[in-house]
């Protein structure tokens, strides 16, 4: 493994385009780089409090304050966003109920459910500490981490092509939301090859704005929200309650966000050429997540986790700057308390963020697959081969299994296979190895 990041860091350093984890950029170049984070994340993140109906100012100040806290104790070597988590989506529409009207009465309990999954990252990232991450490339191998790293761009591509209108939603085809989507697509792949400098380095945003632009000439882009919206807010905030029966029906969605949470984190380490898992160490990633969550709970916000969006801006980029994070999390804080800012962003429409999507979901996948290339995984032997058939087939095929309320399918499922293959292999090897003995 060490082996793997060092030569990949040599070749980095051949691009003069990298701008590394540490590296500090001026806030002219800053601002237009860390709003391109802000900008990926900030559909999803304003999604989810939606969906709950909660004020979306506390979840964009709490993901700004979360991702500062990540940053910190991660020793400023991890550059991740930390945004709204889709996992506990199901369980927590299990815990509000059918009745909407109820909605603001049963969500104290839902955060009580926060703060439990918060703690169980911080024991689970103990335990790594103890025990290191050895355990990782033996439950986890090349061979399985690779397609488990593709299918987390994989399993996000059926939601960017919904984004861009090509799913058509039963409706048809919307021609249109096409055309916007495949606009800014085309715009940020051109100023990804073509454009020099510091441009070069801003394509989504570039592609964000001509997108932008184009959906408002079509008339799609709607400022009423704007107009009625005030200047300066404070955001809601909710006090949790905890509650035995809401907690175990939440607590599940942890594991499978502790099983995405080491998957980006690879998939990081793999693009800026560290081993992200050993120094700082997956410890104080998961602990840096859990804190997060669970300060996220008390406020009445909702769980954060490290999102595939911004590792997708990183790749497209080749800017990993920490700081630049850090002005993105700055700027979150900041419109959590203008209600004119924050609206605004909210205009840019959806197709505009699919066409971008489309190609930040589709580097993750690919990232996968360049982690079995640069592993140099060895497909002669039966071994690699099963275990990525495995992997590859249990992600893909729709089957899903319960935990809780919690369905377990895709990437999360073919994880908790991969390890469960593997150790089983681990425990016949060894004992085979006593018998010997």
């Amino acid at each position: 493994m060490d082996q793997y990041f060092s030569k990949f860091k040599s070749q980095q350093k051949l691009n003069f385009s990298v701008i590394d984890v540490e590296s500090r950029v001026p806030i002219i170049k800053g601002i237009p780089l860390s709003l391109q984070h802000l900008f990926a994340m900030f559909g999803a993140s304003i999604l989810v409090p939606s969906l709950f109906h909660i004020d979306p100012s506390i979840v964009l100040l709490m993901n700004g304050v979360g991702t500062l806290l990540y940053l910190f104790l991660c020793k400023g070597k991890i550059p991740a966003f930390l945004g709204s988590s889709f996992a506990f989506i199901a369980p927590v529409f299990a815990v509000l109920g059918a009745d909407q009207n109820l909605w603001a009465i049963n969500y104290p309990k839902v955060l009580g459910g926060f703060i439990v999954s918060g703690l169980i990252f911080m024991a689970t990232a103990m335990i790594i500490r103890y025990f290191g991450t050895k355990w990782i490339s033996i439950l986890i191998p090349p061979a399985a981490m690779g397609p488990i790293v593709a299918l987390i761009g994989l399993e996000l591509a059926s939601v960017a092509t919904n984004m861009s209108g090509l799913m058509g939603n039963g409706n048809g085809s919307d021609y249109k939301s096409i055309g916007i989507s495949m606009f800014t697509l085309a715009v940020v792949i051109f100023s990804s090859l073509f454009l020099r400098g510091f441009l070069s380095t801003i394509p989504i945003l570039i592609g964000i704005i001509a997108g932008y632009v184009l959906a408002y000439s079509l008339g799609m882009v709607n400022f009423s929200a704007i107009e009625t919206a005030p200047l300066l807010k404070f955001p809601t905030t909710y006090w949790p309650k905890f509650q035995m029966s809401a907690v175990l029906i939440i607590i599940p969605a942890a594991l499978v966000v502790i099983s995405e949470h080491i998957g980006h984190l690879i998939v990081t380490g793999n693009i800026v050429g560290r081993d992200l898992t050993k120094d700082p160490g997956l410890h104080r990633s998961l602990s840096g997540d859990g804190i997060s969550t669970m300060l996220s709970g008390f406020m009445g916000s909702v769980p954060t986790t490290t999102y595939g969006e911004n590792i997708g801006v990183m790749a497209v980029t080749k800017v990993y700057s920490v700081w630049v994070i850090g002005g993105a999390a700055v700027i979150s804080i900041v419109l959590a308390f203008s209600g004119t800012l924050s609206m605004l962003i909210q205009t840019i429409p959806t197709p505009v963020m699919g066409g971008v999507c489309i190609l930040l979901f589709g580097i993750i996948a690919s990232s996968g697959i360049r982690m079995l290339v640069e592993s140099k995984v060895d497909y002669s032997q039966s071994y690699n081969l099963i275990v990525t058939a495995l992997v590859f087939v249990t992600g893909v095929s729709g089957v899903s299994m319960n935990i809780g309320s919690v369905p377990l399918k895709g990437m999360s499922l073919a994880t908790v296979v991969a390890i469960a293959f593997n150790f089983s292999l681990y425990v016949i090897f060894k004992f085979k190895s006593y018998v010997k003995n």
